[in-house]
């Protein structure tokens, strides 16, 4: 769109001494995300056998009985698929709650990892801030209901009016090639990128 940016001032991330180092440097808020998803993506190299098991081992009660000891009966079978129906019904009332939900590691105020920090601060940028968030970390039954419900396999999810967008590459993509502006218009919601961009041309 052609808005130009200066320093950021934004909160960094709290984990890694490195992003708030580049902050006071001057970087621009592109390299920032950057800097956020790729923090998060060492994580995941590192810890990522670990994790993937204990979410594999949470998702194994609410799916399709993969997880489960042997023995399992019929009642236990109708159990589950009953469990299974409350949650995506609970899912459903929470995406249409709110135009902007996002599911992430953490609170806006806190992200958990370097993702969900990256589109706290993407819609920071956009002026978004009155907007559903669930932290997937406090409630393990949305942790791996919203990514059956979705049929996307991480964290975090944004949904606009409903509608599963994507993740943070989806939403970083969607700032960076001016799409987020006009699906936030849709939602009846101005991009403060808009105002930014008028003060520039000044």
């Amino acid at each position: 769109m052609g808005v130009k940016w200066g320093v950021v001032s934004l909160r960094p991330l709290t984990e890694e001494g490195e992003t708030e180092r580049h902050l006071h440097s001057g970087i621009d808020m592109f390299s920032l995300l950057r800097i956020s998803c790729r923090t998060a993506a060492r994580r995941a190299v590192v810890q990522g056998p670990r994790r993937d098991l204990s979410e594999g081992a949470v998702g194994g009660g609410g799916g399709s009985g993969g997880g489960s000891s042997s023995g399992t009966g019929d009642d236990e079978g109708t159990g589950s698929a009953a469990v299974a129906a409350a949650t995506r019904q609970r899912l459903e009332g929470l995406v249409k709650k709110d135009k902007v939900v996002v599911f992430i590691k953490g609170t806006p105020a806190q992200p958990m990892c370097g993702f969900s920090n990256a589109v706290v601060q993407i819609l920071r940028m956009h002026g978004v801030e009155d907007y559903g968030s669930y932290n997937v970390l406090e409630d393990q039954e949305i942790r791996q209901g919203i990514k059956n419900y979705s049929n996307w396999p991480t964290i975090p999810q944004i949904y606009f009016d409903g509608e599963f967008v994507g993740g943070c590459d989806i939403l970083l993509q969607m700032h960076q090639n001016g799409d987020l502006v006009e699906e936030l218009k849709k939602l009846g919601i101005r991009s403060a990128l808009l105002d930014a961009e008028k003060e520039d041309k000044k």
